[in-house]
């Protein structure tokens, strides 16, 4: 990300990495084997110097991968002409953040292993999906600071609570029991309930819908989604609490862009200092509580 920087400052910057044999991420300096040992501190830059040694993957704009189907965190809303709009408090987070370090917003739309894969190969900036920072995920990206807490629930249709007094009655190979591809619940499920047929769906509306359907007998799901639902659907009942270590979401950043970690977090800060998350997350709720939308093989699908 390149704004309009102080051209000496990056220069110097640029000459003393080159003097001291040096990379931003500490890389070998020279193929005699010697290591650069010197890296930059960039928590010690002033937010101008920050911006100056930042890169994107498109100079000048903030590329963020998201599944928006995931409510409150990121979905589509319908206003009053029933158009779909991007909304969510993780949508609202990354123009923040954009806007904080002058950049452009580009947010695209996937289903959500799509987004881990996009951030693995480079492609984008930031994932923004309500990720957990689990340590399977931080091989293939640098997580944020912890920007809201949550935990996970089990979920099964209203009359059926009684069949799961505990997770471990939901363990039971007669149980089709429902969670997102490539996300924390289908770890879950599998810690869980491995003995049940676990059945991954790439969207979250596919599960409340197989759920409602009774293709489902129960499902892992985020508690925060699960409420929000819960809200379009009052057969929902979330009936049990599933222990997790990692509570919490965080950004992904593509791995070893430290610079542009340490932006995303100085943003997440300043946002919650400010107010503004509080505020993001309010409307959030407030909009997934009326009609919205998700992403269907690339079609927008009204809920």
């Amino acid at each position: 990300m390149k704004k309009l920087f102080a051209l000496v400052l990056t220069l110097a910057l640029a000459l003393s990495l080159t003097a001291c044999g040096g990379s931003k991420e500490g890389t070998p300096a020279d193929e005699g084997g010697e290591t650069g040992e010197e890296t930059v501190d960039y928590t010690t830059m002033s937010d101008d110097e920050l911006k100056a040694a930042i890169t994107t993957v498109t100079e000048g704009t903030l590329t963020v991968a998201t599944s928006p189907d995931f409510a409150p965190y990121e979905f589509y809303a319908l206003d009053e002409n029933k158009e779909p709009q991007l909304a969510g408090f993780d949508m609202d987070l990354a123009q923040y953040i954009a806007d904080y370090l002058g950049l452009t917003l580009e947010v695209i739309p996937m289903d959500f292993d799509g987004t881990i894969m996009e951030l693995q190969n480079g492609n984008v900036d930031l994932g923004m999906a309500g990720y957990s920072p689990d340590p399977d995920r931080a091989e293939v990206m640098d997580f944020s600071d912890i920007y809201i807490t949550g935990g996970q629930s089990f979920v099964c249709v209203q009359g059926n609570e009684d069949k799961f007094p505990s997770l471990e009655a939901a363990n039971n190979p007669e149980y089709s029991i429902g969670a997102q591809v490539g996300s924390i619940q289908a770890g879950l499920a599998k810690e869980n309930t491995p003995d049940a047929d676990i059945v991954e769906l790439s969207k979250v509306p596919d599960i409340i819908a197989e759920l409602l359907t009774g293709k489902l007998d129960g499902a892992f799901i985020e508690t925060m989604v699960a409420e929000s639902y819960a809200t379009q659907y009052p057969e929902l009942s979330l009936v049990l609490e599933v222990p997790y270590d990692a509570e919490g979401s965080v950004v992904g950043v593509t791995k070893g862009n430290a610079a542009l970690l340490e932006g995303v977090n100085r943003a997440i800060a300043a946002a919650k200092e400010d107010g503004s998350f509080e505020q993001y997350v309010v409307e959030a709720m407030e909009l997934a509580s009326g009609e919205y939308a998700y992403l269907q093989d690339g079609e927008i699908v009204e809920q």
